[in-house]
């Protein structure tokens, strides 16, 4: 656990396809400049909000929304090391801390000095085709080879380190961070890994006659999925997927920056996280 966390230059952010993200935002930056800080709102979409905070104009920011929220402020705070403050207004959370009716009492910890920054690595995944590089895009979560608009399934090799790990007969292949093994990964029956972990994740999805069992690979490890048939494609963290052709690569390293997090209370609070979820999803309770 880091030592504690002031922020003195926070921006908060609303999830735009939830209206009710930008009346909570507003409520949070009036809260804020009553305890003298200068702290702008606006849409986790909007243009020249994202440019300042890819500037280093702010020191924290706060995302109003989902894990979907989450991720997408991840992705545009880790270049530039800008802690996220989550604050729930979606279905389950597991990336947040901070529920709807509770952050201004979270809010008070922050400025009491009783947050914490939480580091979690971020994968690299590389689209090669006849040896030239066509295009990289960092993942909190997972990166997926996995079949396209035809049902029948794909194979597909890895290999880790140039070095043949195993053939799949399945649906796909994820590659997953600690924080994707409580996603994609979860639902396809990989283990659960303690956020911080430094580890990738590789997890079968429905394999037919294949390995079915997940592999947990080292940090420095480089990972290399390869179609062997058609029908495949790419998606990193649940985005628009890009078409790949036989033989294509993708490459899936450790990325070189991290996301971080503010956290209140001990590690333990994940633990505490994932049960509660867990529980409400098995016991069929909407969130």
């Amino acid at each position: 656990m880091s030592a504690s966390f002031i922020p003195k230059r926070p921006i908060v952010t609303a999830y735009p396809k939830m209206p009710e993200a930008f009346a909570e935002a507003e409520a949070m930056s009036a809260f804020l400049k009553k305890k003298g800080l200068n702290a702008d709102h606006g849409s986790l979409y909007d243009e020249q909000l994202r440019n300042r905070v890819k500037k280093g104009e702010y020191d924290m920011l706060i995302a109003v929304g989902g894990d979907g929220s989450v991720l997408r402020a991840g992705h545009l705070c880790a270049p530039s090391r800008v802690p996220i403050l989550g604050v729930n207004l979606g279905r389950l959370g597991f990336l947040i801390q901070v529920e709807r009716n509770e952050w201004q009492d979270y809010f008070e910890k922050l400025f009491n000095g009783e947050g914490w920054i939480e580091n979690r690595m971020m994968l690299r995944a590389e689209h090669i085709r006849a040896g030239e590089s066509l295009g990289k895009s960092n993942a909190l979560n997972e990166v997926v080879v996995a079949r396209g608009q035809n049902l029948r399934p794909v194979r597909l090799t890895a290999s880790v380190d140039g070095r043949r790990l195993t053939s799949y007969v399945a649906d796909g292949i994820i590659a997953a961070t600690a924080t994707g093994s409580t996603a994609y990964a979860l639902a396809a029956g990989g283990p659960i890994l303690p956020p911080e972990l430094r580890n990738i994740l590789l997890v079968p999805i429905a394999p037919h006659l294949s390995v079915d069992r997940a592999v947990v690979l080292s940090e420095g490890s480089s990972v290399s999925i390869v179609p062997n048939s058609e029908n495949s494609v790419v998606s990193v963290d649940g985005q628009l997927p890009t078409p790949l052709m036989e033989d294509d690569v993708v490459k899936v390293t450790v990325a070189d920056v991290t996301a971080q997090f503010v956290r209140f209370g001990d590690p333990g609070y994940f633990y505490r996280n994932l049960t509660a979820h867990m529980n409400e999803n098995s016991l069929g309770f909407p969130r």
